[in-house]
């Protein structure tokens, strides 16, 4: 049976409607296709952006007001570094809460800056402020703008057993218990030293004087685990002078060999102060170089005095103690060190899980990103 012509053109008319919606349907499938891309590109450098902003938030914490404002202040300049579309986001305090545990509940900088408070806060969460994404293909069904924003959570580690950074010095237990709060000798002038020769440092960053500064201005590039597993040699001389320029340089006291820039000094280089003050943030006196928040806490290896050689022998190091440096090393001969012995849970930097072992110090801990 052959069709009219009109029955033609209508049919023709029909698959070129079709044709035109699908291509249609094609066009914004496609489109929203590249849109979602864009979305997930955007999403994923927010993500990002607030990830490095809550681990610098965490980098501060210090069981301390002062760390409380320190970590604010590392996150929103983290987070405000960023840029999206070719602008920068507007990040508050606000965006910066803390936790004593890591399902919360969160609070603000000035409820977890309580003393009280302050003790316990573990943990850091950061919120992106709601970024606006234009939609470019796909506005028909997804809107002219989409806003999307990020949240990660940061903080303490659990304690770690091998600690990085320590001083090439040590403390000495003599049997009686280390007290917090307590200041300890952990370089001896002559005349009170474990044996004869001997003033308590230890060759671990190297054997002659510029050694000792650098590793007691900067730490020994190493890490090192307690026990039975790591032994090092200890280092038999006065030495006063390299220990004083080398741990002078935390106050913004600069010798010989040492530069500001390699060897930044504390934040507050106020001495005759305790941790408790130092954590609080007040008395505070600023350096005249740049500063570096923390630069006063110092991890120390800890020998039980049994285990000390004359001369240069071998020891081994029980465990590691936190320390706060409260004064610079004075003039002369002698220049015996003292710090005082901390027990709070401190964000110290670097630090290795080891093979196993015990904490090396329930309170030594380093920045880690939750959620």
């Amino acid at each position: 049976m052959r069709r009219s012509k009109s029955e033609n053109k209508r049919e023709r008319g029909s698959v070129l409607a079709m044709s035109a919606l699908g291509m249609l349907a094609f066009l914004l499938a496609t489109g929203m296709a590249v849109d979602l891309g864009h979305f997930y590109l955007v999403k994923s450098e927010l993500q990002n952006a607030a990830d490095a902003a809550a681990l610098a938030g965490a980098s501060a914490l210090n069981s301390g007001p002062a760390g409380i404002v320190r970590a604010r202040q590392r996150a929103t300049a983290a987070m405000n570094s960023y840029e999206f579309n070719q602008k920068g986001l507007t990040f508050t305090a606000a965006d910066v809460t803390f936790a004593v545990n890591l399902d919360g509940p969160y609070m603000n900088e000035g409820t977890a800056a309580a003393p009280a408070t302050a003790k316990k806060i573990r943990f850091v969460r950061v919120k992106t402020p709601e970024t606006p994404v234009q939609v470019f293909f796909a506005a028909p069904v997804l809107g002219s703008k989409k806003d999307l924003r990020a949240e990660a959570t940061a903080g303490m580690s659990v304690p770690f057993s091998d600690p990085c950074d320590f001083l090439p010095v040590s403390v000495i237990d003599y049997g009686t218990p280390i007290k917090p709060g307590d200041t300890y000798t952990f370089r001896s002038a002559p005349g009170s030293t474990v044996a004869p020769g001997n003033y308590q440092i230890l060759a671990v960053a190297g054997s002659g004087g510029q050694d000792v500064r650098i590793g007691l201005g900067s730490g020994v590039d190493a890490c090192a685990a307690p026990g039975e597993e790591y032994a090092v040699d200890t280092k038999p001389g006065v030495t006063s002078g390299p220990v004083r320029v080398g741990v002078n340089t935390r106050f913004d006291e600069y010798g010989p060999q040492t530069d500001p820039t390699t060897m930044p000094p504390d934040t507050n280089v106020m001495e005759n102060i305790t941790y408790e003050q130092y954590v609080n943030g007040t008395p505070s006196q600023a350096p005249s170089h740049t500063g570096v928040p923390g630069r006063r806490v110092v991890i120390i290896p800890i020998v039980k005095e049994g285990e000390y050689d004359p001369g240069r022998g071998v020891v081994k190091f029980n465990r590691f103690g936190l320390f706060f440096l409260r004064n610079k090393v004075g003039n002369g001969s002698g220049g015996e060190l003292v710090a005082e012995y901390i027990d709070r849970a401190t964000v110290v930097g670097r630090g290795r899980a080891g093979s196993g072992g015990a904490a090396a110090n329930g309170f030594l801990t380093k920045p880690v990103l939750y959620k």
